[in-house]
């Protein structure tokens, strides 16, 4: 720690005045950790990988990387073809542990911003996630009851993939829609928990903080199907300093990565045939 210093700032607050500053960051500029008894270079990479580039340069290496510079580049994801698979709870090689099925509702009409869900499942032990799915819903503008048309088209969604569980944002005209989707389902004879979201963040750092760090660590992965909806074209047009289109689908991936999953398990194996031993006496 030789080569580290205190170095001399000019403070704008007066009771700050002589005051000097000490920078120590997690490496040093050899590459070399500072603290190697606390984090040997095998945990700093791992701590890395977890945040993302751009918080691991201001938290852990002092540099500080501005938020508006930051991009969510689509070449990130890695495209899969598997189905989850329900008996192992893996798709393709993966071993799943948890899935969010998230619901940032908008009245769905043209020209307006686009109501969306999406079915994110976990892998934790690599810490990966998979955006398997995402259901743009859109009603006629003339529909009367465009919220209850929006919940039977996500009950259908949700049936068709035994899914019970749906967290639903609560912001603005979310606000009433937990009790339309219950009597909705009611009617169905569809047993469903929702739970109930309320976001007081701004839209850009809630999607810029959720979904960043795991895709410039290459811990996204995406079925083929994403590449046919509007996601990836929002997130090639979006920008921390505004947006030119729109970022629905993005705003509700963000809300799918930060809520806590619900656990999955394998649901069974392949039956296996035993023969009892009868060659025995009492």
């Amino acid at each position: 720690m030789s080569d580290i210093v205190y170095k001399k700032i000019g403070f704008s607050t007066p009771f700050l005045t002589g005051y000097k500053t000490l920078r120590i960051p997690i490496v040093s500029a050899d590459g070399v950790p500072i603290w190697p008894q606390l984090f040997p270079l095998e945990k700093i990479e791992q701590m890395r990988l977890t945040v993302g580039p751009r918080h691991f340069s201001a938290q852990m290496m002092l540099e500080f990387v501005s938020p508006d510079k930051a991009r969510l580049d689509p070449g990130g994801i890695h495209f899969y073809d598997s189905e989850f698979d329900v008996r192992t709870a893996r798709i393709g090689t993966h071993q799943i542990t948890g899935m969010v099925l998230y619901w940032d509702p908008s009245t769905g009409r043209k020209r307006r911003d686009n109501s969306t869900c999406v079915l994110l499942y976990r892998d934790d032990a690599s810490r990966n996630v998979f955006v398997h799915d995402i259901l743009y819903l859109s009603v006629p503008d003339e529909e009367e009851y465009p919220l209850s048309r929006q919940c039977e088209m996500v009950l259908e969604f949700m049936r068709n993939r035994d899914i019970r569980r749906i967290s639903v944002e609560t912001n603005g005209i979310g606000g009433g829609l937990p009790d339309i989707l219950r009597n909705t389902a009611c009617r169905h004879g569809q047993n469903i928990y929702i739970q109930r979201i309320s976001n007081n963040k701004s839209k850009s750092e809630r999607i810029l903080n959720a979904i960043e760090p795991i895709l410039s660590t290459g811990r996204m992965y995406a079925h083929a199907r994403i590449q046919q909806t509007p996601l990836l074209s929002e997130m090639l047009g979006f920008s921390p300093l505004g947006m030119t289109g729109h970022d629905d689908g993005i705003d509700a991936l963000a809300g799918a990565i930060v809520q806590t999953p619900s656990p999955i398990r394998p649901s069974g194996t392949t039956t296996r045939m035993f023969a009892a031993n009868t060659n025995f006496k009492i």
